[in-house]
């Protein structure tokens, strides 16, 4: 498939000579000022941006600016075209985040070995990030699923938890849900973060984790520390590699994981939109997942029971908001985990104060 470059100037003999030269071997679109480069690119997303400096109403200092701000946007290698070779001109350039920059009238040969240049180290580049990326997401499911074994899951949650939230992310988004407080980039993060919800349960004792049965008021009291134990290391954790963005989510997770709307959780026993944004996902897939899985302490519901349960938190454990989209994109959940066994024996007033005291 042909790369996409998108040619930004306001100068049409410019955009003409650019574009004759391009067509051949090159998918290529014409626009003429920043404005409309923007809308192009949120639709497009090109492979390449060859960008003119001095441009009317917006230059291209600011339409690098607005590129480089937006995340998604972010990645795509810029090139200024410019009349200007002034040493001043090339630096604000380059440290405007451009990859490199081309003197009009453009030559045709250097034209193509710029873009080819550029276009195979974005390639090389977006690889190594997706081998680091799938390496970073080993590495966390792998720790996640040692920290379950303590649990006697043996890494099943640990292995679910990032697919529910992803599903239930989504639906959010598409939803209108949290508009203005999270996008796709940080339910990117939300996801890679979500195998970390229970790392504090490595502190937990397994005499009270493994218990086959209610915990005392003690031993849930203990219990309880594992949300404060979690994100005192995630805090940690994050201090040693602050470029790890999505430890952040992973902290608000793991501590705030149990704090209920109305403000009955813990640890803090925070309500409404005092609970991050993350946590408030997280309680719901928690619960929803433990509920659909045999626990130490009693076997697994069916995932028409665990709906229930779900439906009946609206307002008190969870987001009324985030219960509505769940329930109307039940079916997605529901075909995510391959249905289990009917709990046998257990009351739902017993398995209500299990899942929801902490378990």
């Amino acid at each position: 498939m042909a790369k996409r470059i998108l040619v930004v100037d306001d100068n049409i003999a410019t955009l003409k000579q650019i574009g004759a030269q391009l067509t051949s071997g090159y998918d290529v679109s014409l626009v003429k000022s920043g404005e409309l480069a923007l809308r192009i690119c949120r639709q497009e997303r090109p492979d390449l941006i060859l960008l003119d400096v001095e441009m009317p109403e917006m230059d291209g200092f600011e339409t690098i600016r607005q590129i480089k701000a937006d995340p998604a946007l972010n990645p795509i290698p810029v090139i200024f075209l410019t009349g200007n070779r002034d040493t001043a001109t090339e630096i604000r350039a380059l440290q405007s985040g451009a990859m490199d920059f081309i003197a009009k009238p453009a030559n045709k040969d250097i034209l193509f070995h710029r873009l080819e240049l550029h276009l195979q180290f974005a390639a090389y580049q977006k690889s190594l990030e997706n081998t680091v990326t799938e390496l970073e997401n080993s590495i966390v499911t792998s720790f996640a699923e040692l920290v379950e074994c303590k649990d006697d899951n043996a890494g099943v949650y640990a292995l679910k938890t990032g697919n529910y939230a992803k599903l239930l992310g989504r639906e959010l988004l598409a939803a209108g849900v949290f508009r203005g407080e999270l996008n796709e980039a940080d339910l990117e993060m939300i996801v890679r973060a979500a195998p970390f919800y229970d790392v504090g349960k490595v502190g937990i004792s397994d005499i009270i984790l493994l218990k086959p049965g209610p915990l005392s008021p003690e031993e849930f009291e203990e219990m309880k520390k594992h949300t404060l134990i979690g994100a005192k290391f995630l805090d940690t954790l994050y201090e040693r590699t602050p470029e790890q963005h999505y430890l952040k989510f992973a902290r608000q997770i793991a501590q705030g994981h149990h704090e209920h709307f109305d403000g009955s959780g813990y640890p803090h026993g925070l309500a409404g939109d005092q609970i991050p944004p993350a946590a408030r996902i997280m309680a719901l897939v928690n619960v929803y997942i433990a509920c659909i899985h045999d626990r130490s302490f009693r076997r697994a519901m069916d995932p028409d029971t665990a709906f229930g349960l779900v439906m009946e938190g609206k307002g008190t454990l969870f987001d009324p908001r985030i219960v509505d989209v769940f329930a109307a994109a039940r079916g997605k959940f529901t075909s995510l985990d391959r249905a289990r066994e009917p709990m046998a024996n257990i009351q739902g007033r017993e398995l209500r104060h299990e899942e929801h005291s902490g378990r």
